[in-house]
């Protein structure tokens, strides 16, 4: 009969092994090819060394139970811990199948946290350093939504046009389980009246990264379900959207932020989990997009890979946002500074040694992930922030 050392070996057994599968497996679950990290390595290694040592431990102790009492022989008992090991390995790997899968997998969409949008400025010549202390924060929650059933509102991009300030941002509908494009108004940017949802899809839309060109407005959310990135026109600027087309597919691209540079239509995308970031290029939005010869430019970080709002253009100079997801996604936001972008260079450099952005306030010190900065003079900027 096992005593309680044994179990304690079981039990030692089954951590590493479940520590072990879902590393190994949460690539393949996701349809991707298998990449691992530092973090994941050094995971797997420390999994190992649980098995090794719970292994180790159940064959010795089943060894000294059968010299003291001699009637099993160390061959007998060290196949029975082999059996055991088994056992126990087929069930870690069941349950880190169905973890990969649930926590994982895109298909499978996870309850949101409940995200808000709060608004920031700053009076600096430089996109960096915001506050909320003179705003009655957040502007918007998911009880100002009117329309539909809503947990969270998140992903805000500010356009301020002929004086009015426009927000388009996500709204998670409750009753479809999905996320839809929202919009609020304002004519000071300080406080917001919601309108409506825009752009509803059967699919989950979400970070709509709203910009012009041509005297046009475009949009390109996050449509990471369908495993594309798409390419939406303002027909009715700003209440009315269309489709127009298709600018990259076969992969899980995910909060796609484009931006105008140097004669060139740029387009940053993460296709990972959290961890890669890729960049395209194109002389017009349209397209053709060709991928760059340097992307993935950012690839095994989860702290700066993925984007974090509006890629900001000023004074010839380039700076990108990027949401921190270690150790828990959208946990804070940095700020990244591309100092060279070319059609056959890249090089970027984190701007300063504290995150540009992590909650202090009541309603937004869990998270913040997303930052969408508008100029509006040469020491002024609005933004709008999300957090939870």
């Amino acid at each position: 009969m096992a005593n309680k050392k044994e179990f304690l070996s079981i039990a030692i057994i089954f951590i590493g092994v479940l520590g072990v599968s879902s590393i190994l497996l949460h690539d393949y679950l996701r349809g991707l090819e298998p990449s691992y990290g530092i973090y994941d390595k050094g995971g797997m290694i420390v999994a190992a060394v649980f098995v090794v040592i719970g292994l180790l431990s159940l064959v010795f102790n089943r060894y000294e139970l059968c010299r003291k009492n001699a009637f099993f022989s160390a061959k007998v008992n060290f196949l029975q811990a082999i059996l055991v090991f088994v056992l126990v390995a087929t069930l870690c790997s069941v349950g880190g199948l169905l973890y990969g899968y649930y926590y994982h997998h895109p298909s499978v969409i996870t309850p949101p946290r409940n995200w808000s949008i709060g608004i920031y400025t700053s009076s600096s010549r430089e996109p960096f350093d915001f506050a909320g202390e003179d705003v009655n924060n957040p502007v918007l929650t998911a009880d100002d939504v009117t329309d539909v059933e809503a947990i969270l509102v998140a992903d805000p991009f500010l356009v301020h046009e002929n004086g009015v300030f426009y927000m388009f941002f996500e709204v998670w509908n409750a009753v479809t389980n999905e996320g839809d494009i929202a919009l609020a108004i304002s004519n000071d940017g300080l406080n917001w009246s919601y309108q409506q949802v825009v752009l509803d899809e059967p699919f989950v839309l979400s970070y709509p990264c709203v910009f012009k060109w041509s005297d046009e407005y475009y949009m390109i959310p996050d449509s990471y379900q369908m495993k594309s990135v798409r390419l939406y026109k303002a027909t009715n600027f700003p209440y009315g959207w269309s489709f127009v087309k298709t600018l990259l597919k076969g992969r899980d691209f995910v909060d796609n932020t484009i931006f105008h540079y140097d004669d060139t239509w740029w387009l940053f995308t993460e296709t990972r989990y959290n961890d890669l970031l890729c960049l395209y290029f194109a002389d017009s939005p349209l397209g053709p997009w060709t991928e760059h010869v340097k992307s993935p430019v950012v690839e095994g970080n989860n702290n700066i890979a993925r984007p974090g709002g509006n890629v900001v253009v000023f004074d010839d100079r380039v700076v990108r946002y990027a949401q921190d997801d270690y150790p828990y996604y959208g946990n804070q936001v940095w700020a990244l500074e591309v100092t060279t972008l070319t059609r056959e260079d890249y090089q970027e450099k984190r701007v300063g040694s504290k995150p540009i952005l992590k909650g202090f306030d009541n309603w937004n010190t869990q998270g913040m992930h997303t930052i969408s900065a508008c100029r509006l003079g040469p020491d002024k900027w609005i933004a709008g922030v999300d957090g939870y």
